[in-house]
């Protein structure tokens, strides 16, 4: 039988997970229908919570992590996907409580699925993965909205981080004028290169709103949540729409009804984990035709599976920004 390397994590009795490099078999991976010769993966800000156990990501040891990866079909019983395709995987709770992507094999139902559009390989795919579909999908909804880039900025919050970076780039591709929020000053000159009009200090919408504010933005595409989309809400034009994921500035927001009934604003939210399949293929494919990995090269860093205990810790501590890819070949 043939084995292959992955990262895997063991539990044991300290908060800190056992993280060891292993030769396993596909007995090893969760169930699924398809095969997959992984190529690469990348290190998220929920999978450095896991590999480090400062949060409780993982709920079934042992576990290999990894939220995303990519790669080429090795073995299908599914219809819909044959060997030697290439494909992406995210979501699902991939790297949680089904094996995920730090491994050179992994094996998930093909309903996890979509196929690579043809203008990316597997490691491009990579340097949007989550973060980026997830960005996508925000941008989606704010098309979907029938908002146009004659009726005014878009906000977008959390600009720094993967999300952001990916919903701005592609905003400004097509046109809108974006306006970045973003606590870290070290990020201006980036989000300035990703397209962002205008830089905006996180800091001023972590206040106190006031019910009904002078209106700015036509729509606005929030990862924070919390204070800030609070404070977001009563500066949306009327017939605007917000578009939030994430939670990273706390799960509880408080608001009022005033600005969404004198204004008709609509808050949707996106969650890339569980969105339809035909809403994934459809993001993928735009993202591929609007934004191109050139611009997010300057942004991106390559690890090997050997690097990834400590990069997490540089995540988690903040000492590192952009998009973290393994190749789990290396």
């Amino acid at each position: 039988m043939t084995d292959f390397r992955a990262l895997r994590l063991h539990q044991t009795d300290t908060s800190a997970p056992d993280v060891k490099i292993e030769r396993l078999t596909k007995d090893d991976l969760s169930i699924g229908n398809v095969l997959i010769a992984n190529e690469f993966s990348s290190l998220n800000y929920k999978d450095a919570l896991a590999v480090t156990g400062k949060g409780k990501i993982i709920r079934d040891f042992p576990m290999i992590p990894g939220i995303d990866a990519a790669g080429v079909v090795l073995e299908s019983s599914d219809p819909s996907f044959h060997e030697g395709e290439h494909v992406i995987l995210t979501g699902h709770g991939v790297g949680e409580t089904h094996t995920g992507g730090m491994s050179e094999q992994v094996r998930v139902p093909g309903s996890y699925l979509v196929k690579t559009p043809q203008a990316l390989d597997s490691k491009k795919a990579m340097q949007f993965g989550t973060g980026g579909l997830t960005g996508m999908l925000c941008v989606l909804a704010v098309l979907d909205a029938g908002l146009k880039p004659a009726d005014g900025p878009i906000a977008v919050s959390g600009a720094g981080g993967g999300v952001g970076g990916i919903a701005t780039t592609v905003l400004s591709t097509l046109g809108y004028e974006v306006h970045a929020i973003t606590g870290r000053e070290s990020e201006h000159a980036r989000l300035k290169e990703l397209g962002a009009t205008e830089i905006l200090n996180r800091a001023d919408f972590a206040r106190d709103p006031k019910p009904l504010e002078s209106t700015r933005f036509a729509g606005a595409i929030d990862t924070v949540g919390g204070q800030v989309l609070a404070t977001l809400i009563p500066q949306i034009m009327y017939n605007g729409v917000i578009a939030a994921t994430g939670n990273a500035g706390g799960f509880q927001f408080s608001t009022t009804v005033f600005p969404f009934i004198l204004r008709n604003i609509r808050l949707q939210g996106v969650d890339s984990v569980h969105a339809p399949t035909e809403i994934r293929e459809r993001a993928w494919q735009l993202l591929s035709e609007n934004v191109t990995t050139d611009q997010l090269d300057g942004s991106t860093r390559t690890i090997g599976l050997d690097q990834v205990v400590d990069t997490a810790e540089q995540l988690i501590n903040n000492e590192v920004s952009g998009r973290i890819l393994i190749d789990v070949r290396a």
